[in-house]
């Protein structure tokens, strides 16, 4: 197989989404970091972006369709994470209100108002506990989103 073919190019975004997956848990469980509402956002929209670019990589037709759903998938992540970025630049005077736990709002509110309060964010999503090279989580994961979007547009439009 060709190492640029769509199929392996795909294969390979899904192998980057599912260390993006990875890091993240690794940081949840070895770490000791719980997840905000908006970091789960951005979980659940790495876990979109890399099913969609394994099911490309599986089905080795429909590239264009794939491409726009990681395309979709992740500008909807690079969102969550520029919103999430925009929190921590704010003052602490200025910041939303503290989230019940996530299980607790899925058994007292409707859904619709859970994903919307998710959305909002909340203090919880402004604090920095880690960083890498000065770069905080939700920067590592709008960089890796935007690469995501890059990749989904250039296989959207490439020949072949």
């Amino acid at each position: 197989m060709n190492l640029a073919s769509p199929r392996s190019l795909f294969f390979l975004a899904f192998l980057a989404c599912a260390a993006m997956l990875g890091s993240g848990f690794y940081l949840q469980y070895v770490i000791g970091l719980e997840p905000c509402p908006l970091c789960i956002l951005q979980r659940i929209f790495f876990a979109g972006a890399g099913l969609f670019a394994l099911i490309a990589a599986l089905h080795g037709r429909g590239r264009r369709a794939y491409s726009l759903l990681i395309l979709l998938s992740s500008l909807a992540g690079a969102g969550t994470a520029g919103r999430q970025i925009w929190l921590q630049t704010l003052p602490a005077d200025q910041l939303p209100a503290c989230l019940p736990p996530l299980d607790y709002m899925m058994q007292t509110m409707p859904y619709a108002d859970v994903l919307w309060t998710m959305f909002h964010g909340s203090a919880d999503c402004a604090e920095v506990n880690w960083t890498l090279l000065s770069l905080s989580i939700p920067e590592w994961s709008l960089l890796a989103f935007v690469a995501f979007s890059l990749f989904a547009l250039i296989q959207f439009f490439r020949r072949g």
